[in-house]
């Protein structure tokens, strides 16, 4: 596909630069939603009586502060901004490269997706169990750096990989089903012609939403295994036992828990940075 680019960096320096400002936006503003779905899944393993996102909320605002929300968020954008930069990056390669149309097949949408998001999944791993465990309030880690030394001096190299192949089963399909909705929807959307202006950002925003739903309720069961491995390494320390034992505990809603949280988060965050991102690429005229 042939992409012109009339910025001064490269292509994919340019997709870099737009993922990590779409990455900056969204994790700030929806922090407070990843938070509470830890806090929630949190609650599960412990095996805990099902308390309401809403209930949690007040508990951290009454028995903290109102910023004690955002606890994470640093490394959150430790990790969400190069990740998604990554991811953003990786794409665009992928899809000058290798692509074979615009907009992309579904299926090329799908195997693009899985693969740019594995490789931001690899190489931010470390800084998510720290991002978890910040959240869940009970590692009393000093800063990130404290926090990736103390874990590789009690854990080591294993425990910064803490939920790996549930963060891979996760993000994976996650990015392959919303890429595929994401492509069909504006395809749609172009493609009826009912919308004057096509590359409105509200146009973006909606697909993006739309595509967030389906694909959040889809791969929210990984993301409950990841939290228990990641915050209880000593009796979920397998992906298989870590099934076993919420299928005994909670049934099949336990793989659902947090799931409000995360799809409002998800959702509104996955379609902010690809509206800011899609936004990003038109300014920098490097998107056909």
């Amino acid at each position: 596909m042939e992409m012109k680019n009339s910025s001064k960096w490269t292509p994919i320096m340019d997709s870099f630069l737009a993922g990590t400002f779409a990455g900056t936006c969204s994790t700030t503003l929806f922090q407070p939603f990843e938070l509470l779905k830890t806090r929630l899944q949190m609650l599960s393993a412990n095996q805990s009586r099902p308390v309401g996102m809403l209930r949690i909320a007040v508990d951290v605002v009454r028995t903290e502060s109102v910023f004690a929300l955002w606890r994470g968020l640093c490394p959150s954008l430790y990790r969400t901004v190069p990740g998604i930069g990554f991811y953003f990056s990786a794409l665009h390669s992928l899809t000058h490269h290798l692509g074979s149309a615009y907009p992309l097949p579904a299926a090329e949408s799908m195997i693009f997706g899985a693969t740019a998001r594995s490789i931001a999944a690899l190489g931010t791993i470390p800084l998510s169990v720290v991002k978890t465990r910040y959240e869940s309030g009970v590692f009393p880690y000093r800063s990130v750096i404290n926090a990736l030394s103390h874990i590789y001096e009690t854990e080591g190299l294993k425990g910064l990989c803490r939920g790996l192949s549930a963060t891979l089963l996760r993000d994976a399909p996650f990015s392959a089903f919303y890429l595929m909705f994401y492509n069909q929807l504006k395809f749609f959307v172009h493609r009826d012609g009912r919308i004057q202006d096509p590359n409105n950002p509200s146009v973006f925003f909606l697909c993006g939403v739309v595509a967030g739903c389906l694909t959040s309720v889809i791969t929210h069961p990984p993301d409950v295994m990841k939290t228990y491995m990641q915050l209880y390494p000593d009796q979920f320390s397998r992906m298989q036992q870590t099934i076993l034992h919420i299928l005994k505990n909670d049934g099949l809603r336990g793989f659902f828990r947090g799931l409000l949280p995360r799809l409002i988060r998800k959702t509104l965050m996955a379609a902010m940075s690809w509206t800011v991102y899609e936004q990003a690429m038109i300014f920098l005229r490097i998107k056909s």
